[in-house]
């Protein structure tokens, strides 16, 4: 068992807490000590605890902003020691990637090959974080250049913004967490993490990691919980919110506090248009990998397929029959495609919203059964325009299947939605990939691939509801800093 006790100077939490997390194998289930309260984390696949943490009350969480508020400006952290911290992190990660994937894949809807691929993707986040360190210079301004400038010389150079509430979802229990933080300490920041409540382990886990390898306590702190958000957010302290999950949520945090920049990714139901030059195969495989990995519940995943009708009825078949080839199972079984939702409660939803589809004249090709907290990959057509299952971003294994024979009419229909992240575009024809790209009101197109894509150096974020900002390391690093300007007035006004 590992054990994380935090004293008067540790960062995991509050200054009196205690989290527990699993071993490598086989996982503690056990009371909760020295008072404070426990929240168990059970496994989706078939609702074992796997672990324990402390569920961080108002209290606790007003005491983790506090410390970290009183003491982050006193204490002094030079970037190349920020650099240097997430290099060795990195470095440590990839060392200990069987653990991290085997507590991801515990405690979360990864299958043990997906928990695999995050924890090479985490590592590289945060080795393009420690790199973005070399971001972060400043410019001279030319003050010469209105008559008002005369005289004046300077500069400005970026600042960190201050404490910086990061608050993370469930379906990227690593990623995405190396995403909020990396950027966010390399720009010279404090971070208190509310890391998911059906996924601390893993956030635990790298945050133990970046403290054991140079990040300094007073720089992050972790309240984990079912409720530490609701304080974090109303915290006047608090200078940045990063937030990644649903567009609701996210109204409420804009609510909850005092004006300040806000950072969030929201999501998106994600199209893709094939027009008839595509190759049916590479369609095929883009749209299934797309739509069903991580059972769905990906905010890139591919949800909507508007296909030219001469290629039509060729892709429907082959999408069923790829579709209907995967593998259900058990996450740690490597010959598994699909896991479990990370709840019956949004199995049933998804269950839920198939069925009012099919009821108003959608046709269900294929999946679509549920098992517990397992859904079938489904495929349906003819889903009605109101259908909540166009409209909203499922999060789960599920992907619809349109002809066209009017390509406006096509981009018309994969912009009417009210949140645009990303898109995909197959054609061998440039011009019309281009003219595509340009009338899609999305973050990023992807040609010749599905949206389902992304590296992580790239601006990451969308359109409409789909957020405010962009993630992505550079852009990260850029949004939780500002420029701050230095201008002398020399006493000399050249003639």
């Amino acid at each position: 068992m590992t054990t994380t006790t935090s004293d008067t100077t540790s960062a995991v939490a509050t200054p009196e807490s205690q989290v527990w997390a699993p071993p490598a194998g086989g996982f503690w289930e056990g009371e909760w000590k020295d008072g404070h309260r426990r929240m168990l984390i059970r496994d989706p696949e078939n609702g074992k605890p796997v672990g324990a943490v402390m569920d961080a009350t108002d209290h606790e969480t007003n005491r983790a902003v506090t410390y970290l508020a009183d003491r982050w400006r006193r204490h002094a952290w030079p970037l190349w020691e920020r650099r240097e911290a997430l290099e060795r992190t990195a470095a440590a990660l990839a060392d200990e990637a069987n653990r991290f994937a085997s507590i991801m894949s515990a405690e979360s809807c990864k299958t043990i090959n997906e928990a695999r691929n995050e924890v090479l993707r985490a590592t590289e986040t945060l080795r393009l974080a420690a790199h973005a360190a070399g971001n972060l210079t400043g410019r001279t301004v030319p003050f010469d250049n209105t008559p008002r400038g005369r005289g004046w010389t300077g500069w400005y150079t970026r600042e960190p913004i201050g404490v910086v509430a990061a608050i993370t979802p469930f379906n990227d229990p690593l990623n995405l967490v190396a995403h909020k933080l990396g950027p966010a300490l390399v720009a010279g920041n404090a971070v208190v993490l509310k890391p998911a409540p059906q996924t601390p382990l893993t956030a635990l886990a790298l945050v133990e990691l970046l403290l054991r390898n140079g990040v300094p306590a007073e720089r992050l702190a972790v309240v984990p919980g079912e409720n530490a958000g609701h304080s974090l957010v109303r915290d006047p302290r608090i200078d940045v919110v990063s937030f990644t999950g649903g567009p609701r949520t996210a109204d409420r945090i804009a609510q909850a506090g005092p004006a300040r920049k806000l950072l969030m990714e929201l999501g998106g139901n994600n199209a893709l248009i094939v027009c008839a030059d595509a190759d049916p195969d590479h369609v095929t495989t883009a749209v299934v990998d797309g739509a069903f990995g991580v059972a769905g519940q990906n905010c890139l995943s591919v949800q909507r397929v508007f296909v030219d009708a001469i290629r039509y009825g060729g892709i429907l078949r082959r999408v069923v029959d790829a579709a209907e080839a995967l593998v259900v199972g058990s996450k740690k079984d490597p010959a598994t495609n699909i896991g479990p939702l990370v709840s019956e409660t949004e199995a049933k939803r998804v269950e839920r919203w198939i069925g009012e589809a099919v009821a108003a004249g959608a046709i269900l090709h294929t999946g679509g059964r549920r098992r517990s907290t397992f859904v079938t990959p489904a495929v349906l057509t003819d889903v009605p325009a109101d259908a909540a299952l166009r409209n909203e971003e499922v999060f789960g294994p599920v992907v619809l299947l349109e002809p066209f024979s009017d390509l406006t009419a096509a981009i018309n229909s994969a912009n009417a939605v009210d949140t645009g992240l990303h898109a995909g575009v197959f054609t061998h024809d440039i011009r019309r990939a281009m003219t595509i790209a340009n009338a899609l009101t999305v973050g990023a197109v992807m040609i010749n691939s599905s949206p389902d894509f992304r590296i992580d150096a790239m601006p990451f974020g969308g359109f409409k509801r789909s957020g405010i900002g962009r993630e992505g390391i550079e852009s990260a690093v850029e949004q939780l800093t500002e420029p701050k300007i230095v201008a002398i007035n020399t006493g000399f006004a050249p003639e």
